[in-house]
């Protein structure tokens, strides 16, 4: 046991070496969760954890640490297929072994390959220069991806920096040891002094990076301004001077594959909408949830061409009647998009103002989607200026709904499109939506108790704080690390929270109704109303299948409400619509603001612990400087008082003084008519041993005050080192002893 002892003592380079090296792999481990099965990703990570662990504790080369790591190799291999259904063993010894063997492939090889990577850079990196090459080659590739790819990586980025500056920390100390044997010793004996002084520089990096105020950018690096120009931009500063992933200016969106970041409200008009029916403008649907977004291709069905005045074929909803809805769209911008606009869901188009518009047209029934071909010939963008549509829109009848069960809605079961989930799709929030649902009996409660749920406890801001997001699930992040955000962020939740419970329901994209203007033509009848619809009223929601009634639109974003045509409503219902129509279209910045003031994220407590810590540690750091300096701070102090600074002999007597203030503590009082030499003489008879100690303080007081020889630098300092040594050799003396401790000197 000693043996092995003194072995990890002389090779903790080595053991810290791995610790540093592990925390650089998991870095890239994050990346590869984005791009690997769970099942490899965690294969690797266990690997790689059983490896750096016996590294650690085995810090000699033998066999046996070659052995044990190859056994570990195997059984972490064997228990991680099995946790993840790659294979379910059977049998006996030897058929559980050929299914194994079976099973491994392909993993084995991103395991083995990760195990010899950690065995070559354990031994290539072990020297300065080595380190810093070796950092280099992981940030460049890190911060590349982070620039250029969807994955945020910023944090592993910063992981890395902190490992090589470690690194670099012990390989200082290893050469330290080599050099000054003595001096490490030293080190070894009373480390505390070392542990203090780091304390201090690092509380000092949090407080200024905590309190370092917020600048722009002065200038745009190239890449920025490129994706500018191109209208792409992914850069943006909040209220609180956080730089924001995934930030532009709002608008219809046309990449849903990545979804989350903030953005900035853009106010610019997009159309005017004359309806007989304030109502949600419907775009696109999309239906394959990735983990990261909204697969673009997820539109299945076909499109078929249309022209004016043709019924548009749509999904039957037996159950539900409809409303004959008219609306006259003009464009106010000359920007195109993929479809024209109208209420769920449009059954045909009346009049377009673009000749041959009819040969640009094309309907999606399955989806409901009307599309429009933006390109025409020779790389020109048409889309019409004004167009009418009719649509039939659906009068839901709630009572009767909330009643119908999961037999009576699905009789042959579910579209499995309906309720996909990705490979590795995040069980606690399958969990939390079986709980969150529990006391539903049927599809519409369940998807009721949802609703309100994500309205309830979720807040509504432009600018979500992603520094809190920890999980690589854009729905799990939502839920449980940011907690706040904006349409995106609750329709994608209310979806993928209603799937994992087998309700059918998809991702629509559109605008939100707009606000009514004063100028209401009434072209359609008196009812008629226009609404000015701006890039700001860019707008994402969730549909929900409900069998034969047909898809149903459901808003969960917090301060948004459906405008929804109900053919009956309880009272309890009757409650819940009046109230949520009674909440005006709120700007999105006042949500912002509530957001802002509102905690919503536990795990944000842990930033002021820290900041809090290190200030106290800066603040006990500083009154120790006072205490230690402060025979420094007096003199400074009475140089102020007396007009210039002290000379060696002014600093003689106030340093007696002083002195003297100490041994009056000490029950050693110097009265008024006494001259110091009287004093020290009536001390010594009640004290043995006080004249002794104090001689020399006294002949120096005498020299500064009395002679006309002056007080030398070198005398003070050595009056300076005896007041230090008597009260520290003092220090435990009281009015009750019968000897003064003597001076070390």
């Amino acid at each position: 046991m000693n043996k092995w002892v003194e072995s990890f003592k002389s090779s903790w380079y080595t053991a810290l070496s791995a610790v540093w090296l592990m925390i650089v792999a998991i870095q890239w481990l994050t990346y590869t969760r984005t791009i690997w099965f769970d099942e490899t990703n965690a294969l690797v990570l266990g690997v790689l954890t059983a490896v750096a662990i016996i590294h650690v504790l085995l810090p000699e080369m033998s066999w046996f640490r070659i052995g044990l790591k190859a056994a570990s190799f195997v059984l972490i291999m064997y228990t991680t297929l099995e946790r993840y259904d790659i294979f379910q063993p059977e049998g006996n010894l030897a058929e559980r072994a050929e299914q194994f063997s079976q099973a491994m492939f392909p993993y084995v090889w991103f395991a083995l390959i990760a195990w010899l990577l950690f065995e070559f850079f354990i031994r290539l990196v072990n020297s300065q220069r080595r380190i810093l090459i070796f950092a280099f080659l992981n940030i460049v590739p890190m911060a590349a991806l982070d620039s250029f790819t969807t994955v945020l990586l910023w944090k592993q980025v910063a992981w890395v920096v902190f490992a090589t500056m470690a690194w670099l920390v012990c390989d200082h100390f290893r050469r330290f040891q080599t050099r000054f044997p003595r001096g490490w010793k030293a080190i070894r004996r009373n480390p505390f002094k070392l542990l203090i002084n780091t304390a201090v520089v690092f509380s000092l990096v949090i407080l200024a990076g905590v309190n370092m105020p917020f600048v722009q950018p002065i200038l745009t690096d190239p890449y920025t301004a490129w994706r500018q120009i191109q209208g792409t931009s992914d850069v943006a500063f909040n209220a609180g001077g956080l730089l924001q992933g995934q930030a532009s200016a709002s608008g219809y969106s046309r990449e849903d594959g990545q979804l989350g970041g903030g953005f900035n409200f853009d106010f610019t008009p997009v159309m005017t909408i004359e309806s007989t029916e304030r109502s949600y403008w419907r775009g696109e649907t999309r239906m394959t949830y990735t983990g990261n977004g909204w697969d673009s291709d997820s539109g299945w069905g076909t499109l078929e061409q249309v022209s004016r005045q043709t019924a548009l074929e749509r999904d039957a909803a037996p159950l539900t009647p409809t409303k004959t809805v008219t609306q006259r769209v003009t464009m106010q911008t000359e920007n195109t998009y993929p479809v024209l606009f109208g209420a769920y869901s449009i059954s045909r188009v009346e009049n377009l103002d673009i000749e041959n518009g009819e040969s640009r047209m094309e309907w999606k029934p399955e989806q409901s989607e009307l599309h429009w071909q933006e390109r025409a010939g020779r790389g020109t963008m048409v889309y019409p200026k004004t167009y009418t549509i009719i649509s039939e829109v659906p009068i839901v009848p709630v009572d009767k709904l909330k009643l119908a069960t999961f037999d009576q809605l699905y009789p042959n079961g579910v579209d499995s499109r309906y309720v996909q989930v990705p490979r590795g799709f995040p069980k606690r929030v399958t969990d939390l939506a079986a709980d969150v649902t529990k006391n539903g009996k049927t599809p519409y409660e369940k998807v009721y108790l949802l609703q309100q749920y994500l309205q309830q406890n979720y807040m509504y801001t432009n600018n979500p704080t992603l520094t809190r997001k920890k999980s690589n699930d854009f729905v799990e992040s939502f839920l449980f690390d940011i907690k706040e955000g904006y349409c995106d962020y609750f329709s994608t939740a209310m979806v993928m929270m209603a799937r994992s419970q087998g309700i059918p329901a998809r991702w629509v994209k559109g605008y939100a109704p707009g606000n009514a203007t004063g100028d209401v033509p009434q072209r359609f009848n008196e009812n008629s109303m226009q609404y000015e619809v701006t890039n700001a009223n860019a707008h994402s929601w969730a549909e929900v299948y409900f069998g034969d009634y047909g898809w149903v639109p459901v808003e969960a974003t917090r301060g948004f409400s459906v405008p929804l045509l109900q053919e009956s409503i309880t009272p309890a219902d009757a409650d819940v619509t009046e109230q949520q129509e009674q909440q005006p279209d709120q700007p999105e910045e006042e949500e912002q603001q509530a957001a802002a003031v509102t905690p919503t994220d536990d795990n944000s407590n842990i930033a002021p612990i820290i900041v809090a810590a290190a200030a106290v540690v800066v603040a006990a750091w500083g009154i120790y400087l006072l205490w230690v300096r402060r025979r420094s701070i007096y003199f400074f102090i009475m140089g102020l008082r007396m007009g210039g600074p002290l000379t060696p002999d002014q600093k003689i007597v106030l340093e007696t003084e002083r002195f003297l203030r100490f041994l009056k503590r000490k029950g050693l009082r110097r009265e008024e008519h006494e001259t110091l030499r009287e004093s020290i003489a009536r001390w010594d008879k009640t004290v043995a041993g006080a004249e002794i100690a104090v001689s020399p303080i006294l002949a120096l007081f005498e020299k500064a005050r009395y002679s006309p020889e002056r007080i030398t630098e070198e005398e003070w300092t050595e009056m300076q080192r005896m007041t230090s040594e008597l009260r520290s050799s003092w220090k435990g003396y009281y009015p009750t002893a019968p000897k003064l401790p003597q001076s070390p000197s």
